[in-house]
């Protein structure tokens, strides 16, 4: 059969993502115990894709995504601008107490022996509160869209994320974007609801619509339940596993 992607070739957008925002704050080497001060640094698994494009490429991208209107929403919008991404948000109103939130991922990098730490507050977080018909994708890609992309961490979140990565795959395809998803899997998060074999149910019908799917042997193996070698005790993987690996699940992708 023939291989390759059929990319328009313009489009208003020339990539979009949805998932969710985060700010992380690190401490650098110190660990949280000892620490006095911390950098404040915005990301998310989809976004980082199109912040990059944006900022390094020069490409019209968006994200799709939850936002609180509330001081911390507010420094992560001034972070969205300022890497040339634009913005579709949902908007959440704050309560004064606890939420909703945007999420918080605490990470100190270690030190030599000393291993690197991460850990987070996603509680009550906004992009766990999306669902299906919260966005216009109609609108979104009305002047055209060249790619959709979304991953395993916004995925993980709750039972209404995946269906609104579905909503968004099916429209960007209507669309004539070519779609992709990063499998990301968070042992961490899918844990809170479900764990692998949530996981492979939700993933599993997430990749049925994907032209490009993005994810090593631990992903393949805990975020779709596909048979490959134990990645926690080999110390060197075998490609011609990972390339078995691979046919098994473009096998099924046609199923």
């Amino acid at each position: 059969m023939p291989h390759g992607l059929n990319i328009a070739p313009q489009g208003a957008l020339d990539f979009v993502s949805v998932g969710a925002l985060v700010h992380r704050l690190d401490p650098g080497i110190i660990p949280f115990r000892k620490a006095t001060q911390c950098q404040i640094h915005v990301s998310g698994g989809e976004f980082n894709v199109a912040a990059n494009l944006a900022d390094c490429f020069r490409l019209r991208t968006g994200i799709a995504t939850a936002m609180v209107d509330y001081p911390i929403g507010d420094l992560i919008a001034e972070r969205v601008r300022a890497m040339g991404v634009t913005p579709f948000y949902k908007r959440f109103k704050h309560n004064g107490v606890n939420g909703p939130n945007m999420a918080t991922v605490y990470s100190d990098r270690g030190y030599g022996v000393r291993g690197p730490v991460v850990f987070y507050n996603r509680a009550n977080e906004a992009g766990a509160l999306l669902k299906p018909g919260d966005f216009d994708w109609n609108a979104i890609f009305a002047g055209g869209v060249r790619w959709f992309h979304s991953g395993g961490i916004f995925a993980a979140l709750s039972a209404t994320t995946g269906e609104v990565i579905l909503e968004g795959m099916r429209a960007a395809k209507a669309a004539g974007a070519v779609v992709s998803f990063d499998l990301n899997y968070r042992e961490k998060l899918w844990n809170i609801w479900g764990g692998a074999q949530k996981a492979a149910e939700v993933i599993g019908r997430i990749v049925e619509n994907v032209d490009v799917l993005i994810g090593n042997e631990e992903d393949l193996q805990k975020g779709l339940g596909v048979a490959g070698p134990d990645v926690q005790k080999k110390s060197k993987l075998d490609p011609s596993v990972f390339f078995g690996m691979i046919a098994e699940v473009t096998g099924k992708s046609r199923e």
